[in-house]
């Protein structure tokens, strides 16, 4: 898996040979099944994630035992809980996968090791964590400002295929409506 994980690197930068075989010292490899955590709350949150093969989720669950989704990530995505990471503390959040799934790991340390000793690297993930917040922002906008249908239309816009791949009542919860509100607007949807 460490060959999709390079792959990915490769169409955004270019590093060494040396380079890459120093990455994959640096990196474990992590086989999760569908339903499987990679992160539980209260947990602290100590690595960076890459994701080569399936589907994940980020997710809080309130006091009434409702599942609040705040992340999917799939194939050549990032996962994990930065605010638990920096400021080592319990995460509030589950981490499991959606479906089968295969991750790049890096401790903390690790990651921050690469960063300092490839400085394209380094340069790559300032970019991401940049597009990441860019994106948050957007995310926050929608969830906002959008009515149930336009928050529908925009992930299915942003995010072609994750409806046929997240179960709707994930997608629902993501979106931060109800599933039977999910089911309307996508009837009125067809209809159009």
């Amino acid at each position: 898996m460490f060959e999709i994980f390079r792959k990915y690197i490769e169409g955004r930068i270019s590093l060494t040979e040396e380079q890459y075989g120093r990455l994959q010292t640096l990196c474990v490899i992590k086989k999760l099944r569908k339903k499987q955590y990679l992160l539980q709350e209260g947990d602290t949150w100590k690595y960076h994630a890459f994701i080569t093969k399936g589907c994940m989720r980020t997710y809080s669950i309130d006091e009434k035992g409702l599942e609040h989704i705040i992340y999917f990530g799939i194939e050549n995505w990032w996962i994990g809980d930065k605010e638990s990471l920096m400021f080592n503390q319990s995460s509030k959040y589950n981490i499991d996968a959606v479906e089968d799934s295969e991750v790049v790991l890096f401790t903390d340390p690790n990651f921050n090791l690469a960063c300092k000793e490839i400085p394209a690297f380094n340069d790559m993930i300032n970019n991401i964590l940049q597009r990441s917040f860019a994106n948050s922002q957007s995310r926050i906008q929608a969830a906002i400002s959008y009515t149930a249908e336009e928050k529908y239309l925009n992930f299915l816009n942003k995010y072609p295929g994750f409806a046929t791949r997240i179960p709707q009542s994930m997608i629902a919860s993501y979106l931060g409506i109800t599933p039977e509100t999910l089911s309307r607007v996508r009837s009125l949807s067809a209809k159009k």
